[in-house]
């Protein structure tokens, strides 16, 4: 079984937001793979499918942001799921809005959803797709940024770049995630 967590906050005030580019991939990959992200599960809507003969799980944790590893920590241990079939995708603000980063371990950078994940899961080495939000302007509080919907000069960086995401992920069902870095980090 594969699993994609994509981090973000419920809810519809947020729904558009640089912070919620994770639950933009995970819908997109539900669109992509027709499955239904419905299933209310382990503090997060869970939706599970069929792909290429691979069983898959989407995640949008519900718990907010800060707290994405109770989400996470809770699915893999209902499941009984292994973290190394997973990927966490997310925003990233040393990313260039429009570009994804690959990475199987690191620190949590000052993110607090993966400073959760990665006190939850107790390790910082699980699978990652960064995306590229890029920094605010200087003197631009970071929090209004990230909860800050993405202004209209950047909807096409936006979508080319949850593309792109998406077919990383799914190119690394069938191929190591070794690869999948060689392949997708440019």
């Amino acid at each position: 079984m594969k699993w994609i967590a994509g981090l973000g906050n419920p809810g519809a005030a947020y729904q558009n937001t640089r912070h919620n580019v994770g639950f933009m991939v995970v819908d997109e990959l539900a669109r992509r793979w027709d499955i239904a992200v419905t299933q209310n599960k382990c503090k997060a809507l869970i939706g599970e499918g069929n792909v290429k003969g691979t069983k898959v799980v989407l995640i949008k944790p519900m718990t907010y942001m800060n707290l994405s590893g109770e989400s996470v920590r809770g699915f893999l241990d209902y499941f009984k799921a292994d973290r190394e079939d997973g990927i966490i995708v997310y925003d990233d603000m040393d990313t260039e809005i429009g570009k994804i980063r690959l990475r199987y371990q690191g620190s949590a950078g000052g993110h607090n959803g993966i400073k959760s994940l990665i006190q939850h899961l107790g390790t910082q080495q699980f699978n990652r797709v960064r995306m590229g939000i890029s920094r605010p302007q200087p003197g631009r509080s970071i929090v209004d940024y990230v909860l800050d919907n993405f202004p209209k000069s950047e909807h096409e960086l936006l979508k080319a770049m949850v593309e792109q995401a998406c077919d990383a992920i799914e190119y690394s069902l069938s191929n190591s995630f070794d690869n999948t870095m060689a392949k997708f980090n440019r």
